[in-house]
């Protein structure tokens, strides 16, 4: 039976890709979960627009943020936290504080998905940050204080 992917599957394929799956597969899980819907001559066609449309969203969005990860490398950003004598936080620093961080403080729209932690960041000091969107890859300095 042809569908087409409302959502990501994994091991079945993308959004909005028309696949050949078996009809139980689609009948018993794909349709009731809406992860597909039938594929009829139309909704082909506006799945292929809709990819379309997709994918130039995504490179739009890709180039508007390497320019800012570009502004990123001179910037240090500086979050306050709780922490106790030997100079170790309370909770760890998530990624959408930073996200939140960057956008008040350097004007920097970058979404917490984006934000690479290596390892916890559970300790007051300098910290390295990176950030990847697509095969655009910076770097800045978060300074956490008590």
């Amino acid at each position: 039976m042809k569908v087409i992917l409302k959502q990501d599957v994994r091991g079945i394929g993308r959004k909005y890709e028309v696949k050949n799956v078996a009809d139980g597969y689609a009948v018993n899980f794909l349709l009731p979960r809406k992860l597909a819907e039938f594929a009829s001559p139309e909704a082909v066609k506006k799945a292929e627009l809709l990819k379309v449309a997709t994918a130039a969203e995504i490179e739009i969005r890709e180039s508007l943020t390497k320019a800012q990860i570009e502004t990123l490398k001179t910037v240090k950003i500086e979050l306050k936290k709780k922490a106790n004598e030997k100079g170790h936080l309370f909770e760890k620093v998530h990624e959408s504080e930073i996200s939140d961080a960057l956008k008040s403080k350097a004007h920097a729209d970058i979404a917490p998905e984006f934000i690479k932690l290596e390892t916890p960041i559970k300790e007051l000091g300098e910290h390295k940050v990176k950030v990847e969107v697509g095969k655009n890859k910076g770097e800045f300095t978060l300074l956490i204080v008590a």
